[in-house]
């Protein structure tokens, strides 16, 4: 039986076409080395564990996280024959695995937007203290979510909440949160907070919140946003991009809203202290007004005494003034024939007949004689 003759490039077209039919896209994971990024587009690099290795070429806007020699990979990409006969692997996605290779890219990745000022504490927004509509982007099967749910309606009823189900680990995750963020704030009415809450797990299951277009989105977010991703110890980028840094979910809830059952407490304590000082308040005003009564009356009843001793004064005067009472003591009253007051020598005349008048006698009598004292 003849076999057809095929041309090289025939060739390599056939294989990359069973390639692209048998495996359109596979996961590898491996040691970077020879990494380059050529003017600013493309990015090279190989993919090699210990028995092998294979080239990789990617565009520089598909990668989401600092890479550098040395660091372990998983990358999704689309494997093929170049047309020297070589495997390359097109790269969609990389991520990297292992702890170590997380941490360097995290400090790589966290020295460059803190260049750019993207963690600056300026830019922070503050949350609303009981919002009514919150968008949150979360997995819905995450205990996170089941947390986050059962601790907001706990501590304060009846918040709108809207959700986004997205995946929240693993290749593809990022781009997701990413298309959840810009649903948000693109709706006519945007909620007052997002809330991005995944539970914890390990390095590599939480990589994702280091994704580099994930923490410029959320960054970039025209809502308040509320990140709450992991555990205490855990620290992402998302995190220090995020208005707001939750512990956990559960403490991303509780820094969400109120404990309205604390809140109800603390409104009876300041209605009993309110109540108490406006007690104290009206005890020492009646007091004060006790005192100022008790002094007023003192005071009236002082000038009162003061008047009736004038009174009884002037009543004394008046009646030592009373010519009766003069008339009591020796003294007498002289008038002339015309009725008038004798006060002076002058107002006498001889022989002229005088009314003197006593305390119990009226005396009739002749002038003889009169002379200046």
């Amino acid at each position: 039986m003849d076999q057809q003759t095929l041309q090289v490039s025939d060739l390599l077209a056939l294989v990359n076409q069973t390639l692209e039919y048998a495996y359109s896209t596979v996961v590898v994971e491996g040691e970077v080395s020879q990494f380059k990024l050529n003017r600013g587009k493309f990015v090279f690099f190989d993919l090699k564990d210990d028995e092998g290795a294979v080239g990789c070429f990617m565009m520089a806007f598909s990668l989401r996280q600092p890479l550098e020699d040395g660091m372990r990979v998983r990358v999704v990409a689309q494997p093929k024959l170049t047309a020297w006969g070589k495997c390359s692997l097109t790269v969609r996605e990389v991520q990297p695995v292992g702890e170590g290779s997380i941490k360097r890219a995290f400090q790589m990745l966290l020295a460059k937007l803190e260049k750019e000022g993207l963690f600056d504490t300026a830019r922070k927004r503050s949350l609303p203290r009981i919002p009514r509509r919150v968008g949150l982007i979360a997995s819905v099967e995450s205990a996170g979510y089941a947390d986050f749910i059962k601790i907001l309606n706990h501590r304060w009823g009846g918040v709108d909440v809207q959700v986004a189900d997205v995946q929240v680990q693993g290749m593809g995750a990022a781009e997701q949160i990413i298309r959840a963020i810009e649903y948000f704030n693109q709706q006519a009415e945007l909620p007052e907070v997002l809330v991005i809450a995944r539970g914890g797990g390990s390095a590599d299951d939480l990589a994702v919140f280091n994704d580099e277009q994930l923490v410029r989105a959320v960054a970039a977010s025209r809502i308040p946003t509320l990140v709450g991703v992991g555990h205490e110890v855990d620290t992402s980028l998302a995190d220090l991009a995020a208005d707001v840094r939750a512990a956990t979910p559960s403490n991303a809830a509780q820094i969400l809203v109120p404990d309205r059952h604390a809140l109800l407490a603390e409104l009876s304590q300041r209605e009993q202290r309110l109540a108490d000082r406006l007690s104290a308040r009206a005890e020492r005003v009646r007091a004060q007004v006790d005192t100022a009564a008790t002094k007023m009356i003192s005071r009236m009843q002082y000038v009162l005494s003061e008047r009736r001793r004038d009174i009884q004064q002037a009543e004394q005067t008046l009646r030592q003034l009373d010519p009766k009472t003069v008339l009591q003591r020796g003294y007498s009253l002289v008038r002339g024939e015309n009725n008038t007051l004798i006060r002076d020598v002058h107002d006498v005349k001889f022989g002229e007949t005088l009314t003197i008048t006593t305390a119990h006698a009226i005396i009739h009598a002749g002038v003889i004689d009169a002379k200046q004292k």
